[in-house]
């Protein structure tokens, strides 16, 4: 099967990352759980070069009503949503008091590039509800036809191009599947495909990967034709997969790209299409897996259903952080079962859908981010796409200002440190010690360490076999982690004179034993480990592997 570049990277970096956070009263310490030896950490999988990628709505780019900030929002939150907004561009069923109007990115902005070129290579998906009923203008008309609710110019799709191109991206996307798509009898046309694939074609772009539509489990929320069902589904993907194969056969297909299962996201009474049914339609039809992964919905869609939300003290609790691992376990068997073999692809996530939690913009949310990543890598997920990259509060950077926010500082140490070859790092002396390691990026036999202590009170501690250098993430102050700032070894991190990034200074290990501080994030590079499986460049594995139990 055609698939997208899958270049496997020798792991390098020198970076780590400890606890530094002063405390009013001394933080309790564990007890050490034996000495850790890189050199020895066995290989247990590879991801794509590009495993961490980012979104950018399709709303972002055509510009319309995208979710107002909670600070507009006011007594919205309490307020059960309504069935309006039906034929606007909009999600179908949801209040449009939650939303208001934003301009069009601007993608040739040289902030913006510069951020997002310092995660690269990455997968920049352009998708996203409202692309289901996008209309691609390949013309000079200025309103969406009927059977769409908004509308994507030429020249905003080549900035799209023009951007990817800027920031070593390859494209992924998803089309229109709305009523305006569909011939007289109902059945969906590749029409504006065809005319959207020759346009990115005419001015040197491509696109890596696309699914058929945006989640298609809620597909009346995102514009299907009224009564779409399963059946109707297995109809389209006849027609689409036919057609993509011969008229762009390096796209790879990615499928169904579900969202809302594992864990319940919404009430019984919201319509809800199960991936099980859809897979049984239309039987096995995708070159890659593809689901979304959300643990919650936000405060903003709290009226949906109350028991779908979260709080941020349960931010660093076990049962939080393993939500990522029911989801992909749910999705995963239904990947056994119906597409047995096929890459497992998270081309959506977050901390919570509907724009994330107030905190998702605070470091709280930084242990979320890449516990996440680090779970995912072990599970045998290739690639994991956050939304977004600048909008809403679960954008890596404000979407105002543009300036990063602690998980854009988070997504940055693990591009650099965390290479393509997935290690077992063996026993944590603590259950709250989450421990995860890869090959050390570009270094070969370096191994990156990745330290995550959710203990709010407890400090913790293991002997190293080998020489390292660490960084530490952190709160300026332990007592308040929904900071917007962050510190890496103490001193915070912000962009230099003309946007420039920080240079990310390592505080090599004094001793045999590191310390973890309570609430810290720490990334141990450790180029010296001589890791048998770390020796030369690695190539990620095509297709499946056995999942962690």
């Amino acid at each position: 099967m055609k698939r997208a570049e899958y270049v496997g990277l020798c792991v390098s970096a020198t970076v780590a990352i400890l606890g530094g956070v002063a405390c009013s009263k001394a933080p309790r310490t564990s007890s050490s759980a034996g000495a850790m030896a890189p050199e020895n950490m066995p290989r247990i999988g590879t991801v794509d070069n590009r495993f961490q990628s980012y979104n950018i709505e399709m709303l972002e780019v055509t510009g319309g009503r995208f979710w107002k900030p909670y600070k507009d929002i006011g007594a919205i939150l309490n307020t059960r949503t309504s069935a309006k907004g039906a034929g606007s561009n909009q999600p179908a069923g949801m209040s449009p008091d939650l939303y208001q109007y934003r301009p069009p990115i601007d993608l040739s902005n040289a902030r913006l590039r510069k951020l997002a070129a310092a995660l690269g290579p990455a997968y920049v998906r352009v998708s996203g509800t409202w692309a289901n009923t996008t209309y691609f203008q390949n013309s000079d008309n200025s309103a969406p036809p009927k059977g769409f609710n908004g509308v994507l110019t030429r020249q905003q799709w080549k900035g799209v191009v023009d951007f990817a191109r800027a920031v070593d991206g390859k494209i992924v996307t998803s089309f229109a599947t709305s009523p305006g798509t569909r011939n007289p009898a109902g059945i969906w046309t590749p029409d504006q495909v065809r005319e959207f694939l020759a346009y990115t074609k005419s001015i040197g772009g491509s696109l890596a990967a696309a699914e058929f539509m945006n989640e298609p489990t809620y597909a009346a929320m995102g514009g299907a034709p009224k009564g779409y069902d399963a059946a109707a589904y297995a109809r389209d993907i006849a027609v689409f997969r036919p057609f993509i194969k011969e008229t762009a056969p390096e796209i790879v297909f990615l499928g169904p790209g579900s969202v809302g299962e594992g864990i319940s996201l919404a009430p019984p009474s919201m319509s809800m299409l199960k991936t099980e049914d859809l897979l049984k339609a239309t039987g096995p039809a995708f070159d890659v897996f593809s689901y979304h992964s959300y643990g919650a919905i936000s405060k903003r869609c709290g009226a949906m259903g109350a028991s779908a939300t979260t709080t941020p003290g349960a931010a660093l609790s076990e049962e939080w952080l393993s939500r990522a691992d029911r989801i992909e376990a749910f999705y995963a068997g239904l990947r056994d079962q119906f597409e047995s073999g096929k890459p497992l692809w998270i081309t959506e996530t977050a901390d919570a859908a509907c724009g994330g939690n107030p905190w998702a913009s605070t470091f709280l949310d930084s242990f979320r981010y890449l516990d996440q990543l680090g779970r995912m890598s072990k599970r045998g997920v290739q690639v994991n796409i956050h939304n977004t990259l600048a909008s809403s509060d679960y954008g890596l950077l404000d979407e105002n200002t543009l300036a990063p926010r602690p998980n854009y500082w988070a997504a940055l140490l693990w591009r650099k440190f965390m290479g393509t070859t997935v290690l077992d790092a063996g026993a944590s002396p603590a259950p709250s010690l989450h421990l995860y390691a890869h090959c050390l990026r570009g270094q070969p036999g370096g191994v990156a360490l990745l330290a995550i202590n959710i203990d709010q009170a407890a400090s913790h501690k293991f002997e190293l076999k080998a020489a390292a250098e660490r960084y530490t993430l952190s709160a300026p102050s332990a007592q308040n982690l929904e900071d917007t700032h962050v510190q890496l070894n103490g001193t915070e991190l912000k962009l230099g004179a003309g946007d420039a990034l920080p240079q990310l200074a390592g505080a090599s290990t004094q001793s045999r034993e590191v310390t973890f501080a309570p609430a810290s994030i720490t990334f141990l590079a450790i180029p010296t480990a001589n890791n048998a499986s770390c020796r030369q460049c690695n190539v990620p594995v095509a297709g499946a592997r056995k999942r962690p139990r």
